[in-house]
């Protein structure tokens, strides 16, 4: 039996009819190489089957092969944004969230728990080494099952009630993962902006395995790259996400040239990528990938004077009128795109904290409650985001088929009469002479918010806030600190409320999981002691001992045993309305435009679309490869 998702997949990697391959041509970046023998043609350079991208169906048109794109990076580690934005993955999503094969020539599901995916016959890595089951043999017999590289065993996302798939190699292009029961999330996390790894190129990894390589020939290697062992040896060779090793052949678009430490990284095109056009010309069009590197406090500036073909990363609502009028003086276009996220500023009630008496009082529905209908939405809106955002609770989209107007309206009205009742209901209506509410055990009610300070809007934000808790009388007093620390003083059960973003996925389908909605990670600054204890498959933190908070963990439980998206779509909303209801985290305003900064003669991109991390990677879903210049660059 094939599900429907798995026939989507089958669709979306069928070839173009009449697109022979006498039809591919030579890029003009490879011409000489291929000439002096060093690499093959493109048509021996390509699958069997590629996948061929109708860049007009997708309201483009086909390019030119050429040219650099230059982008701004705040920081060396910012070189993980390429394989995020780049977006190749086994399975992933197409521009309406629909899941279909990329790498994979197909797959197959049955009864949501057994997968067989299908390779595309001749496809190689940027290396030339094939792509074969064998890569995926390495990586999961080799790796994810060896003790001494996965300390744990496998990773939580591929246990199943804490056990592991079985894995099967069918013959050199076909692989199957079977479980016992239901994962219906294991193709949204092979889709998503940092996938799982269930294959390595392993004709050049096994010269770091201890397995394969010879005990003083892997000592060398352990020298050169200053690691203490062969297991961090094999980790931080292998890096696909954070593509900091030139010589690790991959199956994205672009591949780095470039080893850190540098102040410039340079990708160039995959003479194997697996992708062509309409008329048959291999992506991606662009040849070559320049990251600059900048202070993130210059990079909108920089971005305004025309130093950047492409640009999203570091630029945020605030910078839209700069760039804007920079339209004027420069040849750049900017756009406006839609951030996903379920609120562009959230307050979050951190249930763990440590302070005893504090933990109390967040514990209580009616406080939450009370902070939420505290905010003027209205108003933020207005005077941070002009007018142009949703009032609304820490929710999903419209843009979902999940989104219930309710869901937004959920104690996000502007009410400081019912907030001051419940504060009073509450416990806390005694206040001191200056008309601070005090706590239960007598202390004034100052609410101490932690912030990153990457955000100027939040800064705003949280100025006006202020205002309105003091209205309630309670007071508020914002502590900065570096991401790494705050995250940590979270889980250590130091920090009060904290200032982030909402949901990281405003537009989930039924077809995601919703273990965003529930505790499952550490960094989930409203129970990150909860989120860790799932996160470990509780082996560190502690299970929640709210009931209110149970309830989700038992309907992600749920979710996972899912077999038809009826069921999940169901649990999923029994999910946001408890949300909805108990306020664990407190939205401000969503649906925020991002600005999108473009070259005028780059092509193919979007006017309007969704932005975010979860789940457009970015710019993934909208194909850089096919993004091409208009003349050459």
């Amino acid at each position: 039996m094939i599900t429907r998702r798995a026939t989507i997949g089958l669709l979306a990697a069928a070839f173009v009819p009449g697109l022979a391959r006498s039809a591919f041509g030579e890029t003009d970046y490879f011409k000489d190489k291929v000439a002096a023998g060093e690499l093959p043609p493109v048509a021996a350079r390509l699958p069997k089957v590629p996948r061929v991208i109708n860049t007009a169906a997708l309201g483009g048109a086909p390019g030119a092969q050429g040219g650099r794109l230059r982008m701004l990076i705040g920081g060396q580690r910012d070189v993980r944004l390429v394989p995020i934005n780049s977006y190749s993955r086994l399975v992933g999503y197409d521009r309406d969230l629909k899941l279909q094969a990329d790498i994979l020539e197909s797959f197959a599901v049955e009864e949501e728990r057994i997968f067989t995916f299908r390779l595309r016959e001749g496809h190689r890595w940027s290396s030339g080494d094939p792509f074969t089951a064998e890569d995926f043999r390495y990586c999961w017999e080799e790796v994810i099952l060896n003790r001494e590289l996965f300390k744990g065993g496998p990773p939580v996302d591929l246990l199943v009630e804490g056990k592991p798939p079985a894995f099967e190699v069918i013959d050199p292009v076909t692989v199957r993962y079977t479980w016992e029961k239901p994962i219906p999330d294991f193709l949204p996390k092979l889709a998503s902006p940092i996938p799982l790894v269930l294959a390595l190129p392993s004709a050049y990894m096994r010269q770091f395995h201890k397995k394969y390589q010879a005990a003083e020939e892997l000592e060398k290697h352990i020298k050169k790259q200053r690691v203490d062992d062969w297991r961090g040896l094999h980790i931080k060779m292998s890096r696909q996400t954070r593509p900091e090793n030139p010589d690790l052949p991959t199956l994205e678009a672009w591949r780095p040239r470039t080893a850190p430490p540098a102040e410039q990284f340079i990708f160039e095109r995959n003479p194997f990528f697996h992708r062509v056009d309409e008329n048959g010309t291999q992506l991606p069009y662009v040849d070559r990938l320049v990251l600059n590197v900048s202070s993130p406090d210059l990079i909108s500036a920089k971005t305004a004077t025309g130093e950047s073909d492409l640009q999203i990363a570091n630029l945020d609502f605030t910078d839209y009128t700069l760039l804007k009028n920079a339209e004027t003086m420069y040849p750049i276009n900017v756009m406006l795109w839609k951030r996903t996220l379920g609120s562009r500023v959230a307050l979050i009630p951190n249930l763990n904290c440590g302070d005893r008496g504090w933990r109390d009082v967040l514990r209580d529905v009616r406080v939450r409650r009370a902070m939420s209908l505290a905010i003027n939405r209205t108003e933020i809106n207005k005077a941070v985001f002009y007018g142009l955002g949703q009032e609304s609770a820490n929710t999903v989209l419209p843009e979902s088929p999940l989104f219930k107007p309710d869901y937004a309206r959920a104690y996000a009205g502007y009410d400081p009469a019912e907030a001051n009742r419940l504060l009073d209901a509450a416990g806390l209506d005694k206040r001191d002479e200056e008309g601070t509410r005090l706590l239960p055990d007598g202390r004034p009610a100052h609410v101490v918010i932690e912030s990153a300070g990457e955000s100027t809007l939040e800064t705003d934000v949280l100025e006006l806030v202020t205002d309105y808790f003091r209205e309630v009388g309670l007071g508020l007093f914002v502590r900065v600190s570096q991401r790494d620390i705050f995250r940590s003083r979270a889980i250590g059960g130091e920090v009060v409320m904290s200032v982030w973003y909402g949901l990281d996925n405003g537009v989930p389908t039924p077809e995601m999981s919703p273990a965003e909605l529930a505790p499952s990670a550490d960094d989930q600054y409203q129970w990150p002691v909860w989120g860790m204890y799932y996160a470990t498959v509780k082996t560190k933190g502690e299970p929640p001992d709210m009931p209110e908070v149970q309830y989700l963990v038992d309907k992600l439980a749920a979710w996972e045993m899912t077999t038809t998206e009826e069921e999940r779509a169901t649990i999923w909303h029994d999910m946001l309305a408890h949300h909805a209801e108990q306020v664990f985290t407190i939205g401000t305003v969503n649906g925020i435009s991002q600005p999108v900064v473009r070259s005028r003669r780059l092509r193919n991109m979007p006017e309007k679309a969704l932005c975010g991390f979860q789940p457009t990677s970015f710019l993934g879903v909208y194909m850089p490869d096919t993004f091409w210049y208009e003349e050459e660059a």
